[in-house]
């Protein structure tokens, strides 16, 4: 009998691990489901659980096909799902709403070696298309809205569309994650860990922590990621703490050994899909696709950003203040999504160590280097490495009066945000607090002086005019 046609292979970028260590884990992984009893019949019956919704019913002139796949992931409210206890701890009163919290663009590669990750903001200024309210039957004709309206007008269906119209992005796979699935996912992730330069306190969330690294666990890790009132950036803040965590819960996914183990995956698969709603084309197969692709990830295969924005405070009639897309450059994010290119083209390779984030712009920060070594200009690379990475040197180097063991940076207390900054970049430098010398900071350059790290600042404002990698974000040795 003749062969029968082989199917066609995609090209796949080579995993970091040697391909005989893959398929024998693969092998073993197989193997130790079959003889659990846990394989098809169990990812079939994961598959039947997942709450169904027609995303896609009778939608027509939808955009083009790109390459690779889209899923929208949404957020939902679904407090009602969570213990009166647990929403007394995490500040979750009132009633639940029939509404949108989250809302992203989630882009896996053709390749299944890249996620791009593209925050839509739930204030944005949209046009929703004329559509049958769902439940009354009513006709509605196109009319402006906040986006996260879409949901309580027309549901998934309405949402779909008003995204599609408003990206030119076809949307493959819809995803409706509530607050309960969020946290039982953590839970059973063992936590997430998140780190700030800054204390974390919202008194709507109950959202509180201090300066530094935390692992949080599924009702904290919500407050984390719903906190809108840290600082004036509001939700534009809020999208990046988001964009944050979920680089960190890539991170401890893929280096946990979750994907390579067959009952924690498992365990895994049944707590986020316990209280999802899924498109009817998103199952078993899917799921264990994205799994497979996911063993190859790190943190440097994602990125994050969110759709820019042109105008901040649009004033649009009868809905009030909304954020207005800058329409230039949304084109040149979504056409980048449809073509399958990585938004960080230009940027180094993934092996290039990322810059450490600072809570004041080094552009404000004024700093005096002086040399305590014998090494003849050192002091003046010093300068112009801190200049590099943005900092307001002096461009002026001098010479410390007397030879320096350690590198010590003096400081006004009244700087002291400042100060932290520039410690940043000058690992395992000494902070000497010295009041009344102003803002100027000194730096003297010491015998134990290694390198300059470059730091990055995320005005809180505008966080959507940055992309960044996964490993840019998530806190450094996690």
């Amino acid at each position: 009998m003749p062969r029968p046609p082989e199917r066609p292979v995609r090209s796949v970028r080579p995993p970091r691990r040697p391909r005989w260590a893959m398929r024998a884990v693969t092998t073993l992984s197989v193997v130790v489901l079959a003889s659990a009893g846990i394989g098809h019949a169990v990812m079939s019956s994961l598959d039947a659980g997942i709450a169904r919704v027609d995303a896609f019913k009778d939608m027509k002139n939808r955009p083009r096909a790109g390459h690779g796949t889209n899923v929208l992931l949404v957020g939902t409210d679904g407090r009602d799902r969570i213990t009166e206890r647990d929403r007394r701890a995490y500040r979750l009163g009132g009633a639940p709403c029939h509404c949108t919290d989250t809302m992203m663009i989630v882009h896996i590669s053709e390749n299944r070696d890249r996620a791009t990750v593209v925050s839509l903001p739930r204030d944005s200024y949209a046009e929703v298309p004329a559509h049958t309210d769902p439940v009354s039957g009513q006709q509605h004709g196109p009319h402006p809205i906040r986006l996260n309206a879409a949901y309580a007008e027309g549901g998934p269906q309405l949402t779909v569309r008003t995204v599609e119209n408003m990206t030119h992005v076809k949307i493959d796979h819809y995803l409706e994650v509530d607050f309960a699935s969020f946290m039982k996912t953590v839970d059973v992730l063992g936590g997430v860990t998140v780190c700030t330069t800054t204390p974390l306190q919202d008194s709507y969330t109950g959202l509180d922590l201090a300066a530094g690294t935390h692992t949080l666990m599924g009702g904290q890790a919500l407050q984390y990621v719903r906190a809108r009132h840290i600082d004036g950036a509001s939700d534009l803040g809020r999208m990046k703490r988001q964009q944050q965590f979920l680089a960190e819960l890539i991170d401890k996914a893929t280096s946990s050994g979750v994907l390579l183990n067959p009952m924690r995956f498992r365990d895994v698969t049944r707590a986020v899909l316990g209280s999802v709603r899924a498109d009817e084309g998103f199952g078993t197969d899917e799921l264990l696709d994205l799994g497979r692709a996911m063993r190859n990830f790190s943190p440097s295969s994602s990125e994050f950003t969110t759709v820019p924005i042109g105008q901040l405070n649009y004033p649009a009639k009868g809905i009030g203040s909304t954020l207005k897309w800058d329409e230039t450059r949304a084109a040149q994010l979504f056409s980048a999504l449809r073509d399958d290119r990585p938004l960080t083209a230009d940027r180094p390779e993934h092996g290039t160590a990322p810059a450490t984030p600072v809570e004041v712009d080094p552009r404000q920060v004024r700093v005096l280097v002086a040399n305590g070594t014998g090494t003849a200009g050192l002091a003046k690379r010093v300068d112009e490495a801190l200049a590099a990475t943005g900092f307001a040197t002096t461009h002026q180097p001098v010479d410390a009066p007397a030879h320096a063991p350690h590198t010590v940076i003096s400081y006004d207390p009244r700087w002291d945000r400042s100060a932290r900054s520039l410690a940043a970049a000058l690992p395992g430098a000494e902070l000497r607090p010295l009041p009344g010398q102003g803002p100027l900071l000194k730096v003297v350059v010491g015998a134990d002086f290694k390198d300059v790290r470059k730091v990055r600042y995320d005005d809180p404002q505008q966080p959507q005019q940055n992309v960044v990698r996964g490993n840019e974000v998530v806190c450094s040795g996690s």
